[in-house]
């Protein structure tokens, strides 16, 4: 008697387990985005940063974010995590080319980097991505909060943000002219 498995209509995902043994052994390949709305000449007029609340209960200030599956595109990765964390209505303008403002490397011990990851090693290619619709933040985030260029560069937003993203976020607008 031969069995014929069924092919798992996922296979870019990984179970917990799964994903905990390879965090140890291999770094994670993740996209970042930095939403922002901007004006008729293409000015960052407002940065969006997530509020989120930690099982734990500690509350902190990220981007959007997420690994990118096996097989994947970047672009599609991107997308998705748009999606997922701002809503299907937030209608993102991704970039014609998928070439990003910067490569994080996240590593899981402080000092290695000024990105931090005490779960696993990490490369994170981050994106400044125009949003023009309606953001309903959803997944872990309670909040979508629309900063000034200025109040998103700021130290008090940095001291919100886990793992040197207040960093990531500051070169973020520093890529795209928005500080000045």
């Amino acid at each position: 008697m031969s069995s014929v498995q069924t092919p798992d209509p996922n296979p870019g995902w990984l179970s917990e387990e799964e994903l905990h043994q390879i965090r140890q052994r291999l770094p994670i390949l993740y996209v970042e985005a930095v939403p922002v709305r901007t004006d008729g000449m293409g000015i960052v007029t407002e940065v969006g940063v997530l509020l989120r609340a930690s099982p734990e209960g500690s509350m902190s200030r990220m981007l959007v974010s997420g690994r990118v599956m096996y097989g994947e595109s970047l672009r599609t990765a991107l997308f998705r995590h748009l999606e997922k964390d701002l809503g299907p209505m937030a209608f993102p303008q991704l970039p014609p080319s998928p070439v990003p403002f910067q490569v994080a490397e996240y590593f899981p011990l402080p000092g290695s980097s000024v990105y931090t990851d005490s779960r696993q090693h990490a490369v994170s290619l981050a994106y400044v991505v125009p949003v023009t619709g309606t953001c309903d933040p959803r997944q872990d985030a309670l909040e979508l909060t629309w900063l000034t260029p200025h109040q998103a560069a700021s130290a008090e937003v940095a001291d919100e943000m886990e793992g040197g993203r207040g960093a990531l976020l500051r070169s973020a607008l520093a890529s795209v002219g928005a500080l000045q």
